[in-house]
């Protein structure tokens, strides 16, 4: 059970699982030379992967992007990710899967022959939803920063790579919030540094569109699909940062968070709303629905 943890966390390294604190990975591997490298973060509840189809998806895009041609299939990749939950007992958690072009020469143009590096990771992370608390610690304060998303046409927005620069700059701009909002070069809002945004204005439920410079989160996704078959309607578009101040309601998604009302943005109140909890509560029993059934 997952209240008997195994003493130290047991993590999965290039097929092998050892513990933690002797998982290690070489300073000449490209990932940590370079960022160069792809990951997936995804929620474990009842010990199933949370839309592992899309995951896995996205991470196929990212390495197409990044021209890393690991040789995995997607069925060795969750084979280790389910290895790494049995073996430390965790029924529901965080997972981590890093996929890097692995150890190679010194310089920046990377081989075509590629011994990746492959890294799973988990931690406990309790259920929220139907039968829990919120794993967030309240509702998110969030402040527009000055540092902007980097533009698609620079590095793809839908490629999730180890590179986090912008999103780490943006945070460290933060001086009451928790959540940084990143704007785009032409100033319209584009998502959070770890989040995708949403935002409700009479019922009609708002989000940026990926045809910018936004990751397309798989939460995200599964939130327009659940608005969508319960009749909300909704717009993807670019919006400038005042209208989502002005907002009823707003809200942040990602892995972990799920769906996390917004307290505030740049000190103005907003808060979540009907459209927000109904949300939320689709949300809880897709997972219910899909992972504990």
């Amino acid at each position: 059970m997952e209240g008997d943890l195994v003493s130290e966390l047991l993590y999965h390294v290039d097929g092998e699982l050892v513990p933690a604190g002797e998982a290690t990975v070489s300073v000449e591997d490209r990932g940590f030379r370079y960022g160069d490298a792809a990951f997936e973060t995804l929620r474990a509840y009842g010990g199933d992967l949370f839309e592992w189809p899309a995951h896995a998806d996205r991470l196929e895009r990212t390495c197409d992007v990044l021209a890393i041609d690991h040789g995995l299939s997607r069925t060795d990749l969750r084979r280790r990710i389910d290895e790494t939950l049995s073996a430390n007992d965790l029924a529901d958690a965080y997972v981590r899967l890093s996929i890097t072009r692995g150890v190679q020469p010194g310089k920046l143009t990377p081989d075509p022959e590629v011994d990746p590096t492959v890294v799973v990771y988990v931690a406990p992370l309790p259920r929220g939803g139907l039968d829990g608390e919120p794993v967030w610690d309240g509702p998110a304060t969030v402040e527009t920063v000055s540092t902007r998303r980097i533009p698609d046409a620079a590095i793809p927005a839908a490629a999730k790579t180890h590179n986090y620069l912008n999103g780490i700059l943006a945070r460290t701009e933060l001086t009451d919030g928790d959540e940084a909002l990143l704007l785009d070069v032409d100033g319209h809002v584009a998502e959070g540094a770890t989040s995708n945004v949403f935002f409700v204005d009479d019922g009609t439920l708002y989000t940026p569109t990926t045809d910018g410079p936004v990751l397309p989160g798989i939460t995200r996704e599964a939130v327009l699909e659940l608005a969508m078959e319960a009749g909300i309607s909704t717009h993807e578009g670019r919006y400038v940062p005042a209208t989502v101040r002005e907002a009823d309601e707003a809200f942040l998604t990602n892995s972990t968070w799920e769906l996390r009302p917004v307290a505030s943005i740049d000190g103005v109140d907003i808060g979540g709303g009907p459209v927000a909890d109904r949300l939320a509560r689709l949300f809880d029993q897709c997972v219910e629905r899909t992972c504990y059934s």
